[in-house]
């Protein structure tokens, strides 16, 4: 990353001096091990078993600088256009090294595809197709780009769709549902340091990503605002920034974008120039001006979000290591061979004529003596009750008014249906067996559905006996 400095000359006139160094590079040393740690864990997704990571996530409405911030600290182009271009979550690992060749990859879908400074944008939209489709739409899959590069702060940030409310041809109705939901999802955690982008020339309390990340981090003590455009609204500036009115906790820095065709050491020279001498922004503190003051306060904010979580961050890990060995003590050891699964097999034939000779003969397992289930007597007892209860339903079981409602409707329709020629008191034949047909009809299923509960209890028991 360049340092530019501004001398005077013979002549009084200003006169840059543009040289390379890596920022804050007393930090690289410290940092790099615990960043290069927190990126494997985030590779191995550990986040999907409940365990946070420290992340800084890059939020702000469209067109509010997101992507020309991004590009100057990692020294590369990303997609540019109308609309939404990030499509998916960025994650984007900046390292510095000593190679003065830069070495850039893209990872998704289980690969990593290599790059090149000339080839990145196109690569990273190619990716993104591959991921969320050809259209407009958004997906909540990351895509991680890897920047080696000698210059660069050693920074991992997570940068999202940018936030708008209307959906343009290609994009589905509730797009700005969409997002919410994606930034959400990764600035609620207290992990979380968010770096919202915002436009100097809009009003700071409107910005829906304000409102965003106020509604998770209501004193700012996460939040960090970076404000771009400076050169295209000066005016108010200071005041907007000295007067934290969105309570923004970790403060404010300012930045000019890169206009044009500008390397990313003219657009550092041009930006140093413009707050030096703005008769506006010269005003504002030098301390929250800058790329390079930007890129040095992130490492710095980075360094101490790792240093307070990493312990919780390893206590979490030990405890999820912990149930899962257990877990895996209790599994059958690993079969090698043809021979050895053959020989576990019959050992399993084994227990299960064991565990049915005992449910057949004894209906006990003395083996469990506190784990009702494994009373069998007792539970075929229970079912064979309710059995009963459902083939001789009682009042407690029928509605008193349906009962009354109903009461010999059926027969007495039946009886009607029958008269004919017959021995007094004696009911007809075919009265007989239609209500019997009726009566076995209603309960037909009610023998089957007993048999699978008495199997489907026989079959679990004695899985329990056998596996434990």
């Amino acid at each position: 990353m360049s340092l530019v400095k501004i001398s005077k000359q013979e002549e009084n006139q200003p006169s840059l001096v543009v040289h390379h160094a890596p920022i804050v590079s007393s930090y690289n040393d410290r940092i790099r091990p615990l960043l290069d740690t927190i990126d494997r864990l985030r590779h191995l997704k550990i986040m999907q078993e409940g365990i946070q990571l420290p992340t800084i996530v890059v939020v702000g409405d469209q067109s509010s600088g997101k992507s020309s911030v991004l590009e100057s600290l990692a020294g590369i182009s990303l997609p540019r256009g109308q609309g939404i271009c990030t499509r998916v979550p960025l994650i984007m690992r900046l390292q510095n090294h000593p190679n003065p060749i830069p070495d850039l990859s893209l990872e998704y879908n289980n690969k990593t595809v290599p790059t090149d400074e000339e080839n990145i944008a196109d690569a990273i939209s190619l990716a993104t197709e591959e991921i969320a489709g050809k259209q407009k739409g958004i997906s909540n899959i990351p895509l991680t780009l890897v920047v080696k590069k000698n210059g660069v702060p050693d920074l991992t940030m997570v940068d999202l769709p940018g936030i708008t409310r209307v959906p343009v041809h290609g994009q589905p109705e509730d797009i700005y549902e969409q997002i919410s939901k994606i930034i959400n999802e990764f600035i609620t955690p207290e992990e979380s340091i968010i770096l919202n982008v915002l436009s100097a020339s809009v009003d700071f309390s409107t910005c829906e990503s304000i409102r965003m990340s106020q509604r998770v981090d209501k004193t700012g003590q996460r939040t960090l605002a970076v404000v771009t455009k400076a050169d295209k609204s000066p005016e108010g500036l200071l005041e907007k920034v000295t007067a934290d009115d969105v309570s923004i906790g970790l403060g404010y820095v300012c930045v000019r974008n890169r206009i044009g065709d500008e390397s990313y050491e003219e657009a550092r020279a041009e930006e140093a120039k413009l707050f030096e001498n703005n008769p506006l922004l010269s005003k504002i503190s030098k301390s929250i001006v800058g790329i390079p003051v930007l890129a040095e306060r992130l490492v710095k904010i980075q360094a101490a979000i790792i240093v307070k979580c990493l312990p919780d961050i390893v206590r979490k890990i030990n405890e999820k290591l912990s149930v899962s060995v257990e877990e895996l003590n209790k599994m059958p050891k690993h079969l090698n061979s043809v021979a050895e699964a053959m020989t576990m097999f019959m050992h399993i034939i084994d227990y299960a004529k064991e565990s049915l000779r005992k449910i057949l003969l004894q209906g006990e397992f003395d083996e469990y003596p506190d784990d009702k289930e494994m009373h069998g007597t007792t539970r075929l007892a229970e079912m064979l009750n309710k059995y009963s209860e459902e083939l001789h339903p009682n009042k407690s079981t029928v509605n008193d008014s349906d009962v009354k409602k109903g009461f010999l409707v059926d027969e007495i329709k039946v009886l009607e249906e029958s008269k004919s020629i017959g021995l007094p008191n004696f009911m007809p034949k075919s009265a007989f067996l239609t209500l019997l047909h009726r009566k076995v009809h209603s309960i037909s299923d009610k023998p089957v559905d007993f048999v699978e509960k008495i199997w489907s209890y026989v079959i679990d028991i004695c899985v329990v006996e056998a596996f434990g």
